[in-house]
């Protein structure tokens, strides 16, 4: 398609043509293992070579020291351990046209002491680090010689992985920004002061690098080309040092990139989610396009084919990442390059798969569930023998999900949902403030069970009668979850998140919500009704509110509350509401000295997940074969269900999403999509 040519043309950096300007930056998932690139890490990056990528680069952060653990899902590659691996991922990804590279880094203090060996983080200075909360001891002459020949080392490793290039990463305030960065650099010897003294270092890394790999292999920097921190890299010595390392020679690539990693907000904006706009920090790369005669690469929240085109086409940047938006459909450039750019499935920014790390998990995509999971989930549902009646009673993404992969799988699929729309709870959750763009998880879905032929049945209410009526072989209740207020004394005072969001109650004036669920529900809901003028108070029995939220979006939610003058209150319990005159007066007490306090509120909020619309799946269990009984081995093991409890019976009978318990969208996705695969 035209719009998008610019993005199809090849890319040619030094003796490599990369097929089109399309990439995905370094990032670790924690598919590693033992902190190699196993086979779990080879298979998902072998699935976006498959879907067309131009260059997928790997191993986010990879650590090049022993004082540099691999704590958080990185590679390690300060070992020649690695180089087998680096040889079978090599040979997958270049099988399919694509071009691979590996980041590696020295964290420097962006690491903790009790990890891992116990070393001791280094750093130019003693300069506390505020996320991992370490004291660095600073780094001494011989450090550096160490640190510089274990730059060296991961490279030529790299090398001989037969891996295209690598990238240097002196960003996200990693070791090498450290000594850039005025405020964590306090030396006055030949590593501090001046900029000259201060990419010093970075130059001296560069150098062995090169004396090691030759001029014939690709190296690359990612770095912040501005900090957006009073005492960090500002935009006007961003470019400066963009100038100085494209005059060096010693760089083939530039990766432009934006702020740092040492506070939560900063954090965030690193990685910014749903409530930024479009390419928000594209301008930086711009610039420094315009100032260096190198390849400049970008990513930052550029999720849309549209966006992306006019990057390349506009001449901001020479490549553009869309590393998130991968997740979600690793086949873009094949689905853009067969002229189907609708059947993407775009990148809402809900971005789940980062929290998921930041809290210690592996990442996985809130609406593709097979990603990460391509040994045994497919990416694209292959046909089965077909030939079956399948109804699903429900349109939120679980019940629109089953019926997408029922009718991949070539089964007459019905879909009942009672409302007007599809959606479920998406539609509630997408009228919190910033969060709308959650409903293009349900437009993706829409769009493909239509193109599918599933007969869609809106505003149809489905009976245990009606269903039978349809002759179904199998049935998928998806008829997901209602709010969830809680054991609260004198509930009936109390109203729900949903009466706020769905517009059924106004918000009062001052109110107090009670979130007993640590999710979005509860900050979004105190967001919108502040910004309508209410006084909020925000109560959680956790020792910190927002306890489910990773540090993409917890930082967006606190900054949000704070602004809007919410009043936040943790270690507290809502024990019962009471009227009072107009008013209610809620009994609260401290979680831990059991002291009890009240407060009068004109409303009182809560939030509490929901519970499971579960009466027609109990009313259609007796009639079915398998009694509702799911085999857990053979769900686990991807195998069909087989189960017969009932010789009576007339179908099978299951249930995804939240009619089984309060979860989240990704759990109700992955549930219809591992079950129904097997239809």
């Amino acid at each position: 398609m035209a719009e998008y040519d610019a993005l199809l043309k090849p890319l040619k950096l030094k003796h490599l043509t990369i097929r089109n300007r399309i990439m995905s930056t370094a990032h670790a998932p924690a598919y590693g293992d033992d902190a190699m690139p196993g086979e779990r890490y080879q298979l998902y990056h072998e699935e976006k070579a498959k879907g067309g990528i131009g260059l997928t680069m790997f191993g986010g952060s990879s650590v090049v020291s022993p004082d540099c653990p691999a704590v958080f899902g990185q590679l390690d590659v300060s070992g020649d351990r690695v180089v087998p691996y680096l040889k079978q991922m090599s040979e997958r990804v270049h099988r399919h046209g694509a071009a691979l590279m590996c980041q590696i880094t020295h964290m420097g203090r962006r690491a903790r002491w009790d990890v891992g060996p116990f070393l001791i983080p280094v750093a130019p200075s003693p300069v506390r680090e505020p996320e991992h909360r370490t004291f660095p001891r600073t780094i001494e002459d011989w450090d550096i010689r160490r640190i510089i020949g274990d730059f060296a080392q991961a490279a030529r490793r790299c090398r001989e992985g037969g891996l295209d290039g690598i990238e240097l990463s002196y960003s996200a305030a990693h070791l090498i920004a450290q000594f850039w960065s005025q405020g964590i650099n306090k030396r006055t010897d030949e590593y501090g002061g001046s900029l000259d003294n201060r990419m010093r270092f970075s130059f001296d890394v560069l150098k062995a690098v090169r004396a090691e790999v030759g001029d014939d292999f690709i190296v690359g920097v990612r770095f912040s080309a501005d900090e957006l921190k009073q005492d960090g890299i500002s935009a006007e010595e961003g470019l400066e040092i963009a100038k100085r390392l494209a005059k060096s020679g010693l760089v083939d690539f530039m990766n432009v990139m934006h702020s740092q990693a040492t506070d939560y907000l900063s954090l965030a904006t690193l990685q910014p989610n749903m409530a930024f706009p479009m390419a928000p920090f594209l301008y930086l790369a711009s610039a420094i396009k315009a100032e260096v005669d190198l390849p400049v690469m970008h990513a930052g929240r550029i999720v849309d084919l549209a966006t992306a085109s006019r990057a390349v086409s506009d001449g901001h940047v020479d490549m553009v990442a869309m590393t998130r938006a991968h997740l979600a459909d690793p086949h873009i450039a094949r689905k853009l390059t067969e002229g189907k750019p609708d059947e993407i499935r775009q990148c809402v920014g809900a971005s789940y798969c980062v929290d998921r790390l930041l809290m210690g998990g592996e990442a996985l995509c809130i609406q593709n569930p097979a990603t990460g999971r391509e040994k045994i989930m497919p990416h694209n549902v292959p046909r089965g023998v077909g030939g079956k009646r399948v109804v699903v009673v429900g349109g939120g993404p679980g019940g629109l999900e089953a019926a997408r992969v029922s009718a991949e799988r070539g089964h007459k699929v019905v879909l009942f949902e009672a409302a007007k729309q599809v959606g479920g709870q998406l539609n509630v959750a997408a009228k919190a403030p910033w969060r709308e763009q959650l409903t293009g998880i349900t437009r993706w879905l829409e769009q493909q069970v239509g193109k599918l032929g599933v007969e869609v049945r809106l505003g149809t209410a489905a009976t245990a009668d009606a269903v039978v009526g349809e002759k179904p072989d199998i049935v998928v209740v998806a008829t997901g979850g209602r709010p969830n207020k809680g054991e609260i004394g004198g509930g009936e005072h109390v109203i729900s998140t949903w009466d706020i969001l769905e517009g059924r109650i106004a918000p009062g004036a001052n109110v107090l919500l009670f979130d007993d669920h640590g999710g979005h529900q509860g900050p979004s809901v105190a967001e919108m009704m502040a910004g309508r003028g209410s006084q909020v108070e925000l109560v959680t029995p956790e020792r910190q509110i927002l306890q489910e939220i990773g540090g993409t979006n917890f930082p967006i939610h606190l900054r949000e509350l704070y602004k809007k003058g919410v009043v936040l209150t943790p270690d507290t319990r809502l024990l019962s509401v009471y009227r009072e005159g107009n008013g209610f007066v809620a009994v609260l007490r401290n979680e831990y000295t059991h002291a009890e306090e009240e407060r009068v509120v004109d409303q009182v909020v809560a939030e509490h997940g929901t519970l499971p619309n579960e009466d027609l799946y109990f009313a259609l269990k007796p009639r079915s074969t398998n009694l509702g009984e799911v085999d857990l081995g053979a769900l686990t093991g991807n195998r069909p269900q087989a189960l017969v409890n009932n010789w009576d019976g007339a179908f099978q009978l299951f249930r995804v999403g939240d009619a089984v318990a309060s979860r989240n969208v990704h759990a109700a996705i992955y549930d219809s999509l591992r079950l129904c695969k097997e239809f």
